[in-house]
């Protein structure tokens, strides 16, 4: 079956010398071939399909969903019966800042997460994050101890590391068995502050992992957004556009460099523009609401509460949506390092509404074709 994994083909050319007893001098020795190598990775697109009314859709196949990559069509498969399989979930919860307040709220967590897992073969642990993150439980399949973990939480400091305590549990993940499903339950406020990870590199470990976040938030104060203006910007995606946002001579120096990068994005050619539009745009949710928008990435789902029973309410909802998800994957046929953008939509079926994973980071250059072969 096929998992988020990055498959490695190493071909081997040898020389097969000649019988002595064909040839009455020995054979000339040819020039050692050299090992080819070719790299190609499988990515996973997590796709909710929902009535207008929120019931969750279930009866599609691969020919009702366009997807795009950088706006190429991909040609994609549905991944069956992923309901079933085991489930590595890291419950990451925000210990600092404005979420030392509601601690009180995680103290009944523990059968609405036993409802999220479902029932499957499953590894469950828990990351605590203030301006540090923390390994407050580590993988286990015992869901008691997860609810006494949650129920025990105490406050940290004034931080609130969201991303930082984001690449901590994505490579806690990493680290689980590849049949396993990976998901995140971030537990946060809106707005990051406190992390050291800038936002090319928070982007980066969130996009390229087959790892769905689904996020439940609470608004952050308004002392929290000042934080914005810390988090620096890389440009992700290749092009001219690190030219174009040169600080020398001449420079717009009362420009972000979010604002910068979408003026260089006249210079490229499409598909690589909307590659980095789609970056920019990443970047700068991760800046203003990094709850929703590493939802959004990775094809999770992204809840607001108030109190401790619409948080429950809520993680409810994600347990009904989990299993019904559709898993649809692909190998891009127009590789580039950097930030791909995806787009989905269905064929037909006006009435229903479908959302997923809206972007992958590939590390390297990957060699186009639709698989290994």
């Amino acid at each position: 079956m096929l998992r988020g994994l990055v498959m490695k083909f190493v071909f081997l050319a040898t020389c097969v010398c000649l019988p002595a007893a064909l040839a009455q001098t020995p054979a000339p020795s040819l020039p050692q071939l050299p090992v080819i190598r070719t790299r190609t990775t499988l990515v996973l697109v997590p796709a909710l399909v929902r009535t207008k009314d929120g019931a969750p859709v279930f009866t599609l196949s691969a020919k009702d969903f366009v997807l795009t990559d950088d706006g190429i069509e991909q040609k994609i498969t549905i991944d069956e019966e992923t309901g079933s399989e085991p489930l590595a979930l890291v419950v990451a919860v925000e210990t600092g800042g404005a979420g030392a307040r509601q601690l009180d709220k995680y103290s009944n967590l523990g059968p609405s997460i036993e409802a999220v897992i479902g029932g499957v073969p499953h590894e469950v642990a828990v990351v605590e994050f203030d301006s540090e993150a923390h390994l407050a439980l580590a993988f286990t399949p015992d869901l008691n101890a997860v609810g006494d973990v949650l129920r025990g939480l105490e406050p940290g400091d004034r931080g609130a590391a969201i991303l930082d305590g984001l690449r901590f549990s994505v490579d806690l993940l990493r680290r689980q068995p590849p049949s396993y499903r990976r998901a995140i339950l971030l537990i946060s406020e809106t707005v990051d502050h406190g992390s050291k990870s800038n936002l090319e590199q928070a982007l980066h470990d969130v996009s390229d992992t087959n790892t769905a976040i689904y996020s439940l938030n609470f608004s952050s104060g308004k002392s929290a957004v000042t934080h914005e203006a810390a988090l620096i910007y890389h440009d992700p995606t290749p092009g001219p556009a690190g030219g174009c946002m040169s600080r020398g001579p001449g420079a717009d120096l009362s420009k972000s460099r979010l604002e910068q990068a979408y003026d260089c994005l006249g210079l490229l050619a499409p598909p690589l523009r909307l590659a980095k539009a789609a970056a920019i745009a990443a970047a700068d949710g991760l800046k203003h609401n990094a709850a929703e928008s590493v939802a959004q990435l990775t094809g999770g789902e992204s809840f607001s509460f108030k109190d401790a029973r619409s948080l429950e309410r809520d993680v409810q909802a994600i347990s009904h949506h989990l299993p019904n998800r559709y898993l649809l994957s692909f190998y891009p046929t127009a590789p580039h390092a950097g930030f791909h953008a995806i787009g989905l939509r269905l064929t037909e079926y006006p009435n229903l509404v479908v959302t997923g994973r809206n972007g992958y980071w590939a590390d390297e250059v990957m060699p186009a074709g639709n698989g290994p072969g």
